[in-house]
């Protein structure tokens, strides 16, 4: 009897094995993002020759000339520039506990380069004007607005060196004001790649490499994929961009969000469609960050102004990295990073001049979310730690003067003099300065949503649900599965176990006692039949 129900049930399972061995799968295709690829594979062709424009063919002496020039055709163009983040260096936003507040670049700090306060010429070299040299920039003269940073198609425009935003000298104004057209990844990049004072210092996702790169680095910008530019996913309306950065905005508004392109179901796997709604897109798809060049993960201006024979000077590592200068301390940078993690719902806080420090490390940008939270989402981040100058009697961070021309003007990185670039630096900006000043550790959260890998590189299950070193380990107030425990349902589940085994085994050996006991019964009849037989 027992024979008859095993050797059924192992040939069951051994064809079944056999099927899932030899099975291959039907190559099946995604039909939306084949329509995406196709969408955007399609590049805009130009309607307009710039070059045939008469008023173009001037030999232009100031870049004020060229802008004057395009606004005899875009009349009402420069209303739209002089409205935007871009020219502004603010947004006015509500921000959580401090009600509606105008915040940008022009008046946040970082724990980078500290802030453009009082460090306007230099920093003006990533505004889209002219002639910002001090904090009195006329931001309603129109003839300021910089339409060549943004719109160069002849890659040979670029912003001088400190020098308030101008156009470098050697600029032919005319050939670039006749090669205008819709914006490229250089002319982002000239900015975004090279935020913090070199190429991917910021950012981690965003470097020169994404001019061209290969499907490996970001399966979008890939020169032999789809070869995508800024401004196909950040789009413009009335030239406000869609997207924002979170060292700079504070509210979850004009987000640009990979559902926008892909939908919150991307995948034929239900089970990984239920992933979306608490993890974004960016989590499993960015395995990694700085794949192609390092980024700084650490800045301590405390180790800056040493000299060598009285003139400062710079280290740098095999990669040819700084890790040492002057004017600005010692680094740490790295590639190929694995991101940190976060519950993130689209808003944030920020260190505003003057608050007082509550908690060290000071969060320079506090991004806002919690698993309970209906709008949080896990994502991705690249945290920058390092150390930079405050008030000891004041207890708050200073905006140091920083740059000048000339040494004598209270800059630090002619000066090397922290009690004067401090007393210039919180003057200017009309805060007290006690004339102690310390250092003190920061931390500030950049959320990485470049450099999407291939799918088939896209972070494993078991990356996040393991018990241990998994890339969810520092993020606690939730139940993982595979991560968590819980004594009393574990406890259950193993007795629950145990109890099913029990039972199938005294099932067994109940079949198998009344198998062989009807077994005896049968012999036991059969012989009384023979002897009964025999008697006849």
């Amino acid at each position: 009897m027992v024979k008859k129900i095993i050797i059924p049930l192992i040939v069951v399972v051994a064809i079944i094995a056999a099927i899932q061995l030899f099975h291959k799968e039907k190559p099946f295709y995604d039909l939306k993002l084949e329509k995406l690829r196709q969408e955007y594979a399609i590049k805009p062709v130009p309607s307009v020759e710039h070059s045939k424009f008469k008023v173009l063919q001037a030999d232009f002496e100031t870049p004020q000339e060229v802008t004057e020039a395009c606004l005899t055709c875009h009349t009402e163009v420069h209303k739209e520039i002089m409205g935007s983040s871009h020219w502004n260096w603010e947004r006015i936003a509500y921000v959580e506990g401090r009600g509606i507040r105008a915040i940008g670049k022009k008046n946040l700090l970082n724990n980078f380069c500290i802030g453009s306060q009082t460090n306007e010429q230099a920093c003006a070299k990533c505004h889209i004007g002219f002639g910002m040299n001090n904090d009195h920039f006329d931001f309603k003269n129109a003839r300021n607005v910089d339409c060549m940073v943004c719109h160069d198609n002849s890659e040979e425009y670029q912003k001088g060196t400190s020098m308030a935003g101008y156009p470098d000298r050697s600029v032919n104004l005319s050939k670039v004001a006749q090669s205008v057209g819709q914006p490229t990844k250089n002319n982002c990049g000239a900015c975004h790649f090279y935020s913090g004072g070199g190429n991917n210092v910021k950012h981690g996702d965003l470097e020169a490499a994404l001019i061209a790169t290969t499907r490996d680095v970001d399966v979008h910008m890939a020169a032999n994929g789809l070869n995508m530019s800024c401004v196909d996913c950040h789009t413009a309306e009335n030239h406000v961009m869609k997207g924002k950065l979170y060292s700079v905005s504070a509210d979850n508004i004009n987000r640009l969000n990979c559902e926008d392109c892909h939908t919150n179901m991307p995948h034929f796997n239900q089970m990984l469609n239920r992933h979306t709604a608490k993890v974004a897109c960016q989590t499993c798809h960015i395995p990694t960050y700085a794949k192609e060049n390092a980024t700084k993960m650490e800045w301590n201006w405390s180790d800056a102004g040493k000299l060598k024979d009285g003139e400062p000077y710079m280290e740098n590592d095999s990669l040819g990295n700084h890790t040492y200068m002057s004017i600005k301390g010692s680094f740490k940078w790295a590639r190929n990073i694995q991101p940190d993690y976060l519950w993130f719902n689209g808003t944030a806080d920020h260190y505003m001049m003057g608050d007082t420090i509550e908690e060290i490390p000071v969060q320079m940008n506090k991004l806002f979310g919690a698993h309970d939270d209906p709008n949080s989402k896990i994502i991705p981040v690249k945290i920058h730690v390092g150390d930079q100058i405050y008030d000891k009697k004041y207890n708050i961070l200073i905006q140091p003067k920083l740059f000048a021309e000339e040494k004598g003007d209270s800059a630090y990185w002619k000066d090397f003099d922290w009690d004067q670039a401090s007393e210039a630096g919180m003057n200017r900006l009309g805060y007290p300065y006690s004339g102690e000043y310390g250092f003190v550790r920061t931390e500030m959260y950049w959320p990485v949503n470049h450099m999407v890998a291939p799918k088939e590189q896209s972070v494993s299950c078991a990356e996040c649900h393991t018990r241990s070193s998994g890339r969810l380990e520092k993020l606690t107030g939730f139940y993982l599965p595979g991560r968590d425990n819980n004594p009393i349902l574990d406890g259950i589940g193993r007795w629950l176990i145990i109890l099913a085994l029990g039972g199938v085994i005294v099932h067994a050996a109940i079949r198998i006692f009344y198998s062989l006991s009807n077994k005896e019964y049968e012999t036991e009849i059969i012989d009384y039949e023979n002897q009964n037989n025999q008697k006849q």
